[in-house]
């Protein structure tokens, strides 16, 4: 400065410093500009237009440059009307005006042809030289200044600058776009155009993120995501808008090496700790972490510039001037350091948002990958419903951890700089300072083990929830055909209390933390206030305001404390549980020795084998198997029910944990499980399963699982889509189409294990001759079965019995060489011998007669239910809730749910009675105490501090009560939401559980609940904190200068614009993100059930890259979320900055003694945290409109429509109905949806009491309907059911289904004990359930385990066999003894022993009762009184067993006559094989 003005009194120079000379210098350079633009026009004219196949050239910033150029020639505009100078000033401006007004129409008119690779050299040297012009001025204008500087050469000063600035960067750095125009280009190319036109159609899959090839601006400014915000300003987004992740942030590019880095360190999955997990995830994001910890070191010595230069300010507004200049050097000193730290926290927090979602992701993976591989006793720890815990839980939590990383150790840099800066104002005072800093901080020690305490609790009660509701989910069905759904719900209920007890202890405990850090800078100001009077260090405005600032900004550290520890806390839980699943054992890979593909003629061979499920456990499942099965062999296994059949398939498939001895296996394997396992997507990917569509294969495929003629009858063939579960497919569907899947494999070994069982008689007919006996004529096939006829097809026949091996060799070899095997062909023939009445000569007529019928697969009924609901291709919806702007009537449901918003007032009380009280303690500070020494204080030192104390204690008082409120209404909230949500989803009717994957359901239950419980209260509580600090703000900081507003104004009204130009972008990638995570827990849920039958087919790797692309599906919203905040945030941080920087100037052009010094720091100390604060409001208005979704969604849940009452008071059955049991159907019309077919076509019959009826027919001619209409699971669409007289359409759900007994077609237990799955309702005695149990031949099972009946059944009752399953099933209908009994398909897993067992116990104890039987095996209705027979919905044939089997061309006797045929030549044949 020295310099400059030296240079004023150097001669010759004094004309540079004219502003005459200036102004005529500036006017030529403009005039010079102006010709040559003209010159440059005219030659262009005379050469002509741009040749007509160029290129079309966008330049980067060309918008903003022209917007640039526009707004000059305003600005000099609106200065000629205000400016009363001489000639040449205003001759400058007019040329000004004319010369920018040029460049306007010229970039508009000839510039956009350019083939230029840059903006014309003419435009770029005139940007420079004015540029340079324009610093010249300003500083002139600041240095030179003989009177007060005017406002209206500073102001156009400053602009001139900044434009100059900006024209020069987007001048010498921008780059241009190049957009190939499609019309200007030869006709040739016009396969290229329709190409390129076609490639938009799917941008948001083929592009790139713009992030990872974004410029240095760009990037500061957070312009890449500006398309995308636009584009979701003009429509809605979908997922396909949204672009794909680069390299460095998709799961694909990063989770390899952070896989790799893990097991280095631990040397196997066994060797995982916590420590090892979070080194991991650390190489992960290094490069992140050490750049944002830069970043936040750089935002920290920003925040503290302002208080230390406060004192000095307000010295200054006192007079007390230290050099000339000095007022606007600190202005400048305050800008940069807003400048700096607005850039510094935005791309903070960006990068560690990065870091998150990598995170997130790589964790989700490696969760995925170990459940893809976990052994069955692992499993059986930890259901399905956990480990989705984890993956949306704590993934999730561990994520968002990364926004916390940084704020231990930035709190000690805070408060070190705090206690520097008070030091150098208070002096010895800032010791008590940091004494009561240290103090509030300790007290947080005893908070944090409470909330790490509770938080573990509330996460272990959470997965005990999640897991039962996954598993009620899985089977509603059976709880609404048994009416247990109620009972079922208050056990979710009772789960949730218990949860709800350890989240009102965390929630409170917050509440209480919340309390003591709001509370801690009102506590460090008394006691360094206090310290000051008792030292005698006098106290002035200037360092009082230096003083609080210092503890505003120490407070936002101190009160994020907190919320760091609860989420170290809540970390540490969450990754100690995923380090422990981590550490779960996998499956042994020892137990096969794999021999390579046509190196031995022995396709499985086991010699002393000895297995266990369980090998902490003495007695083994398997025990001394010796077996040999060479190549090309078909082997059968059969025994009775629990005797180790699937166990003997599982161990070849390696499954079973080996104790001793040696499994060889030579060729690939495909295996058939007895459980259907259906993946949700078309069915012909279902039967593809990964391999290349040969279309040949495909078609004979089809024909040999009989799927042709179900096929035809879809509205889309196999591109049909399988609802979850293959819930649209009945049971002898999925079990073909599963078939299908092994027999594309072309493996060599193929494993069965009962896949004919779900099928009917015919059809597994079918299957065994096309299927094991045709296309696999030539493959190794091992088969379980209980259906003796299949037996004597077989090279070699395995008899298994308490887990060994107790007969085996060739049909005839066996039969006569022990008991076992006689056994079950006894109980065979014993069930044969009800045919006798049939003639034998007329048998092979009626089978070519039924052959000829074109019947063998029909559709089912339950297929017919395509979830065409949804629209297309019959695929369910996939948008999971409403699209747009969450409506008001949201956030008021919300608001009012807890006491119908009684709360609320009482809440915004606090909250404005808390900023009124911190304010005015402020306030009092800088107005009682003096300016500086040599000034009389308003009031005496005791006075000032008793005040300030009695304010502080106030709005101490103030929090605490907001905090309580807010709990309190945040919990009631969240109760009352969970009650509803899951009263409707348990009161729902079975066609939203058909067409709505659980994974929805979970979602909801999950992750959406959990936000409800932790987050949303919180988050409409700091929104209204938020707006309510600002606008206190703004009141103080008018309070000073009114003239603030006339800048406030316009930027509160381009922040409004901004957030709303942002929010329906952000709304929409906040809802992609919830519908992307869905598919993620969907397809986790669906590998983890079927994860046998993909390791079966070695199918692991797809099915990881599969999850890698819906991981990187569900973070790409997230990114983009991340993104599209902070580009709203640097904006809304900028124009603060302006507020704050116009202000300051204000300040210091007000003439000397205006204002009050003191009450102007003030203003300066509250406008500090202006940006923040504002950012914080939009901050949390948008967080809060991306969480109110979660309400949205869970009250979307609990508006389903209901079923029918459960009881209806007025219509209540007497306690004896059904006394007889007689079943009247009349005119039964029935369709699915309205929209839907009749599956059931006028139905009229009678069931008389204490008859047994069998119904019959093909797959899908409407027996399931008719049973799910007898339980009012479908509602008739005309005609009725009456049972003794009563409606049962007039009476409540509740009262029909618990008088009515079902063994369903899926055996189904639930976790707990076997007195829970005997008696879930507990209203049966021990012996009535010991009674039951004997009498379905399970009583010695359950006596020789140890708990008794208290003995655990796991998760979906896997540690029972299926046949066993069914036995208890049974035995549950025998506690209940209904008078109504429906029996669907119900020995269908059970070998012919059993199931004669079944019939026999039937037959004693429900000899009054009406039996209602669906059977695939016909021996299992021939001893009904009476045979329906359905056919396409229509009542086909409806007699006496007798009569139907006399009538020889009744269907009924030709089905008898196929299977009695099949199994009698069967055994005939068995000599000659």
């Amino acid at each position: 400065m020295v310099g400059f003005e030296a240079m004023v009194t150097y001669p010759g120079t004094g004309f540079l410093l004219n502003p005459v000379f200036l102004r005529a210098f500036s006017a030529s350079l403009h005039l010079v500009l102006l010709l040559l633009l003209f010159v440059s026009w005219v030659r262009k004219r005379i050469k002509g237009g741009a040749p007509e196949n160029c290129k079309r050239t966008r330049f980067l910033y060309y918008k903003q440059t022209f917007a640039c150029c526009q707004g000059l020639s305003l600005l000099n505009l609106l200065l000629n009307g205000w400016s009363a100078e001489r000639l040449v000033t205003l001759l400058d401006l007019v040329l000004r005006i004319l010369a920018w007004g040029a460049v306007c129409v010229y970039l508009h008119t000839q510039f956009i042809g350019s083939v230029e690779p840059k903006f014309p050299f003419l435009l770029r040297v005139w940007w420079g030289f004015y540029f340079s012009i324009s610093c010249y001025c300003l500083v002139l204008d600041i240095v030179k200044k003989h009177q007060s500087l005017r406002i209206q050469f500073l102001v156009p000063d400053i602009v001139y600058v900044t434009t100059g600035l900006f024209l020069c960067y987007s001048g010498f750095l921008g780059k241009n776009q190049v957009e190939e125009s499609i019309l200007r280009e030869p006709l040739l190319n016009g396969s290229t155009s329709i190409s390129r036109v076609e490639s938009n159609k799917s941008k948001g899959e083929a592009t790139v993120t713009p992030f990872s090839k974004a410029g240095f601006f760009s990037l500061l400014t957070f312009s890449w995501i500006g398309p995308l915000i636009a584009q979701g300003n003009k429509k809605t987004l979908d997922l396909e808008d949204v672009p794909q992740l680069d390299t460095s942030n998709s799961v694909v590019g990063v989770f390899p090496a952070f896989s790799n880095k893990l097991q280095c360190d631990s040397g196997g999955s066994s060797g995982v700790t916590t420590l090892k997990l979070v080194k991991a995830l650390i190489f992960a994001c290094w490069a992140e972490i050490l750049l944002t910890a830069f970043l936040v070191l750089l935002n920290t010595l920003a925040s503290y510039v302002g208080p230390y230069l406060i004192d000095t300010f307000v010295q200054y507004l006192n007079g007390r001037r230290e050099f000339k200049n000095e007022g606007y050097l600190l202005a400048m000193a305050f800008f940069v350091a807003k400048l700096v730290e607005c850039l510094s926290v935005r791309h903070w927090f960006f990068r560690m948002q990065q870091a998150g979602i990598r995170v997130r992701a790589v964790l989700i993976t490696m969760i995925y990958n170990k459940g893809l591989t976990l052994s069955c006793q692992s499993k059986q720890g930890h259901s399905t419903g956990e480990i989705i815990n984890f993956m949306s839980v704590d993934a999730e939590r561990i994520g968002d951890f990364s926004r916390y990383m940084h704020h231990p150790w930035m709190l000690i840099v805070q408060v070190t700089l705090a206690l520097l800066i008070l030091y150098k104002n208070l002096g010895l005072a800032s010791v008590a300072a940091f004494f009561a800093t240290v103090i509030v901080m300790l007290t947080n020690v005893p908070l944090g083990k409470w909330q790490e305490k509770f938080q573990d609790k509330l996460m272990e009660s959470k997965d005990k929830r999640m897991k039962a509701t996954s598993e009620i989910l899985r089977n509603m069905r059976i709880l609404k055909l048994q009416g247990w759904e109620m009972k079922f719900l208050s056990k979710i209920v009772d789960l949730r209390k218990n949860e709800t007890g350890w989240l009102k202890k965390y929630l409170y405990t917050s509440a209480v933390t919340t309390f003591v850090f709001w509370g801690a800078p009102a506590f460090v100001s008394v006691a360094t206030f206090g310290t000051c009077m008792l030292l005698g260090i006098p106290l002035e405005s200037g360092k009082i305001l230096s003083s609080l600032s210092t503890f505003r900004i120490l407070q936002e550290p101190i009160y994020s404390l907190p919320d760091v520890i609860s989420m170290i806390a809540q970390t540490k839980v969450s990754l100690d549980r995923i380090a422990s699943f981590l550490r779960l054992d996998d499956l042994p890979s020892d137990v096969i020795e794999r021999l390579p593909k046509g190196s031995s003629d022995t396709a499985i061979e086991i010699v002393d084998g000895n297995f266990s499920w369980d090998l902490s456990s003495p007695n083994p499942t398997l025990k001394d198997i010796n077996l040999r099965v060479c190549r090309g062999m078909r082997v059968a296994v059969c025994g009775t029910v629990g005797s180790g059949k699937s166990s003997l398939l599982s161990c070849m498939l390696g499954e079973v944990p080996k104790i001793y001895g040696i499994l060889k296996l030579c060729g690939t394997k495909a295996y058939v499980a007895q459980s259907p396992w259906i993946q949700s997507g078309k069915i012909e990917e279902n039967i593809l399963f990964g391999k290349e569509m040969d279309r040949e294969r495909y078609e004979r495929v089809l024909d040999a699982c009989s799927l042709k003629k179900d096929l035809e009858v879809l509205s889309f063939g196999d591109q049909t889509v399988i609802g979850e579960r293959g819930i649209n497919l009945s049971g002898g569907q999925k079990q073909r189409i599963q078939i299908a899947r092994a027999l594309y494999q072309n493996a060599d070994i193929y494993l069965f294990d009962d896949p004919f069982s779900a099928v009917d008689a015919h059809t597994g007919t079918h299957l065994f001759k096309e299927c094991l006996l045709g296309l696999l004529g030539s493959k190794t096939v091992i088969y379980v079965t209980h259906q003796v006829e299949f037996l004597p097809a077989a090279d070699l026949i395995l008899v298994m019995k308490d887990g060994r091996v107790t007969q085996a060799g060739k049909y005839n070899e066996i039969l006569n060489s022990g008991t076992d095997f006689m056994e079950l062909v006894g109980a065979h023939k014993k069930a044969l011998s009800a045919l006798n009445s049939v003639e034998a000569g007329s048998l092979s007529e009626k089978l070519s007669i039924y052959e000829d019928s074109d019947n063998i697969g029909g559709t089912s009924e339950v297929i017919e239910k395509e979830e065409n609901k949804g629209g297309q291709n019959g695929k369910a919806e996939e948008i999971d809730g409403p699209k747009g702007k969450v409506g008001s009537r949201v956030y008021w449901k919300y608001v009012r749910t807890a006491y119908g918003g009684a709360l609320v007032p009482f809440i915004l009380l606090s909250e404005i009675l808390f900023h009124l009280l911190q304010i005015g303690s402020s306030y009092w500070m800088a107005w009682a105490s003096p300016v500086s020494d040599d000034v009389k204080p308003a009031v005496r030192g005791s006075t000032l501090i008793i005040v300030y104390v009695a304010l502080a204690v106030g709005s101490s008082v103030c929090v605490l009560s907001t905090a309580m409120l807010l709990v309190t209404a945040g919990y009631k909230t969240a109760t009352i939401l969970f009650n509803k949500m899951h009263l409707c989803v348990f009161r729902a009717p079975m066609s939203f559980f058909d067409a709505t994957p659980s994974g929805r359901i979970l979602n909801r239950a999950s992750t959406d609940q959990s936000t409800i419980d932790t987050n949303m209260p919180m988050q409409v509580g700091a929104f209204a904190f938020s707006l309510i600090q600002l606008l206190g703000i703004i009141a103080v900081m008018s309070q000073v200068a009114w003239q603030v507003f006339i800048v406030f104004i316009p930027v509160i009204a381009t922040c409004i614009w901004y957030q709303q130009y942002y929010i329906p972008s952000a709304r929409e990638l906040s809802r992609l993100a919830g519908v992307c995570k869905a598919p993620v827990i969907q397809h986790f849920s669906e590998t983890i059930s079927g994860s046998m039958t993909i390791r079966s087919f070695d199918q692991e790797s797809r099915f990881r890259d599969t999850n890698m692309k819906l991981v990187d599906g569900y973070v790409r919203p997230k990114f983009n979320i991340a993104g599209a905040m902070e580009w709203l945030c640097f904006r809304l941080d900028m124009l603060s900055s302006v507020t704050f920087a116009f202000s300051l100037v204000f300040l210091i052009s007000v003439p000397e003694g205006v204002i009050d010094p003191g009450i102007a720091g003030l203003a300066v100390t509250y406008g500090l945290n202006l940006n923040m604060i504002q950012a914080w409001v939009i901050w949390n208005l948008c967080n809060m409109e991306n969480k109110i979704i979660s309400v949205e969604r869970i009250l979307q849940y609990t508006s389903i429509p209901s079923e029918p009452p459960l009881v209806i008071e007025e219509n209540k059955p007497a306690c004896s109905w059904p006394s007889h049991g007689e079943v009247d159907i009349q005119d039964l019309q029935v369709r699915y949806a309205p929209h839907m077919p009749l599956v059931l076509r006028g139905l009229t019959c009678t069931f008389l009491g204490g008859m047994k009826t069998g119904i019959v027919g093909r797959t899908g001619s409407g027996k399931s309907t008719l049973i799910q209409t007898l339980f009012r699971i479908v509602e008739p669409a005309t005609g009725h059911i009456t049972i003794d007289g009563t409606n049962i359409s007039s009476i409540g759900l509740h009262d029909l289904r618990t008088r009515l007994s079902i063994i369903p077609q899926d055996p189904t237990m639930f976790e707990g004990t076997v007195r829970s799955n005997l008696d879930p309702l507990e209203e049966y005695s021990d012996e009535q359930i010991w009674e039951a149990l004997d009498k379905c031949q399970l009583g010695d099972e359950v006596r020789r385990k140890e708990g008794k009946l208290d003995s655990a059944v796991i998760e979906n009752g896997e540690n029972w066999s299926m046949g066993q399953r069914q036995l208890v099933c049974l035995g549950r209908v025998l506690l209940k003894k209904s008078k109504v009994l429906v029996l669907d398909e119900a020995t269908a897993s059970v070998d012919t022993a059993t199931d004669n067992l079944i019939q026999q116990a039937l037959r004693q104890h429900f000899v009054n009762s009406t039996v209602i039987t669906i059977a695939h095996r016909i021996t299992s209705v021939l001893d009904s009184d009476k045979v329906l027979l359905l056919d396409h919905g229509l009542i086909e044939e409806y007699d006496t067993t007798t009569r139907l089997l006399e009538n020889k061309s009744s269907s009924f006797a030709k089905l008898v006559a196929e299977y009695t045929v099949r199994s009698n030549s069967n055994l005939e044949n068995a000599g000659d094989i």
